[in-house]
């Protein structure tokens, strides 16, 4: 049986993968997106998040620095979110 979360307790999880993800670079660009938005996210915006922690940062990235075409299953407000980078803060 797939284990059942609360809503609060999905957040903790996704805040903690967003920020260890394994480089400095990924850590910002995950981690500083999950502290600027996740407050205002309804249960389609976490869906989309959680699914977006699954990926290969360097893929996740490239579309956040439009290197890369976004997947049709991730473009969307989200992802154009991500794209600005203003969420990025470097003297952390």
């Amino acid at each position: 049986m797939p284990e059942t979360l609360t809503r609060p307790a999905r957040l903790a999880r996704a805040r903690f993968r967003a920020w260890h993800r394994g480089t400095r670079e990924a850590d910002y660009i995950f981690g500083g997106f999950f502290d600027r938005y996740s407050e205002g996210w309804d249960e389609v915006d976490l869906i989309w998040f959680e699914r977006l922690l699954d990926e290969d940062e360097t893929n996740v990235m490239a579309w956040a620095l439009g290197t890369m075409e976004v997947p049709g299953d991730f473009a969307g407000k989200q992802m154009e979110l991500m794209k600005r980078l203003d969420y990025v803060d470097i003297e952390r």
